[in-house]
């Protein structure tokens, strides 16, 4: 039931895009829920502990999904945005590249806490054997725990989740900066440079509204900690890629719609 309402919601929002703003609305809407899912998605890959890991008891990184993943989609979305006058394939790349420094550095840096301040070595407690490397974990893992540390697997995962985060945040960024450029001008009465202020502004800020809800329903999907793609709760992902694909396409009609809610007032 839940996988046919979200179906009917996306087929509606498109609809609606299309009715609004002809084919260059349907074409956003469609970026804007690619980016929608590529954020969900990405946000599995990220090594979350939680308290549990700040005490050691735990693989991942100490803080909660949500705000891990919107910390590497700003980074993203700052890159993308920097580069948007380049072009979008090198926004993208910015944006991408932005999400993913960001948690190379962060995994990185915590890996050093744990290790040098706190004399944690990485050991995974889903699996004995990191898939990458093949280091092995059980005789390293100490008892009553799940796991401490952030195996190389997580450090990767991390970063492939941060590139997807910042890919997709800026996915929807670009599309709505598209949208309101070419509307924006007719409608306020000015030209493309007058109003760029105000269509970046938009963008930004919904792009940025956007990636929060979809990372908290990741969040919500995972329920608690996640040692990154090689941890069951990955398996979970699907269920997520539904439902940001659903919610995406009900906040990207809100989005464009915006413009043409301001031409009636």
């Amino acid at each position: 039931m839940g996988l046919i309402v979200s179906i009917i919601l996306i087929i509606v929002a498109l609809a609606l895009a299309f009715f609004l703003v002809q084919m260059a609305g349907l074409l956003a809407l469609v970026g804007i829920i690619i980016g929608g899912v590529l954020v969900g998605f990405g946000v599995h890959f990220v090594p979350v502990g939680g308290a549990p890991a700040a005490m050691g008891q735990a693989p991942g990184i100490a803080t909660g999904v949500a705000m891990l993943a919107a910390g590497a989609g700003l980074a993203g979305l700052f890159g993308g945005a920097w580069a948007a006058p380049l072009g979008f394939p090198l926004a993208l790349a910015g944006g991408a590249i932005g999400g993913g420094l960001l948690m190379a550095i962060t995994c990185t840096m915590v890996n050093v806490v744990y290790i040098f301040g706190m004399g944690i070595p990485a050991a995974s407690g889903k699996v004995d054997k990191d898939p990458i490397t093949g280091d092995t974990f059980p005789e390293y893992k100490s008892q009553g725990t799940e796991g401490h540390g952030l195996p190389f697997i997580s450090w990767v995962g991390g970063v492939v989740g941060g590139a997807l985060g910042g890919l997709g945040g800026t996915l929807i960024y670009l599309e709505l900066l598209e949208v309101y450029q070419a509307q924006m001008p007719a409608l306020f009465g000015a030209s493309v440079e007058q109003i760029a202020p105000i269509a970046v502004s938009l963008a930004g800020v919904f792009a940025i509204g956007m990636f929060l809800m979809n990372a908290v329903l990741a969040a919500y999907n995972i329920t608690g900690t996640i040692e990154g793609p090689h941890d069951p709760k990955f398996k979970r992902f699907p269920r997520a890629i539904i439902a940001a694909a659903a919610a995406s396409a009900v906040a990207g009609i809100f989005a464009i719609g915006l413009l043409e809610l301001l031409g009636v007032f």
